[in-house]
């Protein structure tokens, strides 16, 4: 199997989540770090594994923000990293595939089902500054999955008048995540910018 290691800058995970019984509220998470072992003709072999830093959640409001981060919500000062592993279990089609990950948020753990949506592979180029190093393959997915905050012990809520929340308890979440061949990357020299 070859490896691949998520490029963080284009690798993100979204979240939505009801507000006031009335609208959506969208956050992200960049700065995803991990890697994938992965080849087309063993598709089903995939596992993967990385990490999230919680403390740079962004939902471009800057007190909300400041909210989740704290004990109420994700308790960034005790949990800063959220942690996923998984590993593919069910081919859906020619390019659709369902994963099990193990996700853990605030330090509890929960299995997740993802659907997952494979959108191919290419050879880029990478240069450094004027230098040609070559090229490098990328490949990427889209998964798709929903979760019950509470699960994970994401538990503040505030009550509306006639039985409302002001929080949704069921949050939909969506990774986009672009991939980078190992080798490639230790070939180009670009894998000092990828170590932990």
């Amino acid at each position: 199997m070859s490896r691949w290691i998520f490029e963080p800058g284009h690798t993100e995970a979204e979240f939505r989540a009801r507000h006031m019984m009335i609208t959506w509220v969208r956050g992200l998470f960049k700065d995803i770090h991990g890697s994938l072992e992965f080849d087309w003709d063993r598709c089903m072999d995939a596992t993967f594994q990385g990490e999230i830093d919680a403390t740079k959640v962004w939902t471009g409001e800057p007190n909300r923000d400041a909210h989740l981060r704290s004990a109420d919500f994700f308790d960034v000062d005790h949990y800063p990293k959220i942690f996923f592993t998984g590993r593919a279990t069910e081919r859906t089609g020619y390019t659709h595939a369902k994963v099990s990950a193990d996700l853990t948020i605030r330090g509890v753990t929960r299995p997740v089902t993802l659907d997952v949506a494979y959108l191919g592979e290419w050879e880029t180029p990478f240069w450094v500054g004027d230098e040609n190093r070559g090229t490098m393959r990328r490949m990427g997915f889209e998964a798709t999955t929903t979760i019950n905050r509470h699960d994970f012990g994401v538990a503040w809520q505030d009550k509306l008048p006639g039985g409302g929340v002001v929080v949704s308890n069921e949050i939909y979440v969506t990774v986009d995540a672009e991939a980078i061949l190992e080798a490639d990357l230790e070939r180009t020299g670009a894998i000092e910018g990828y170590r932990d």
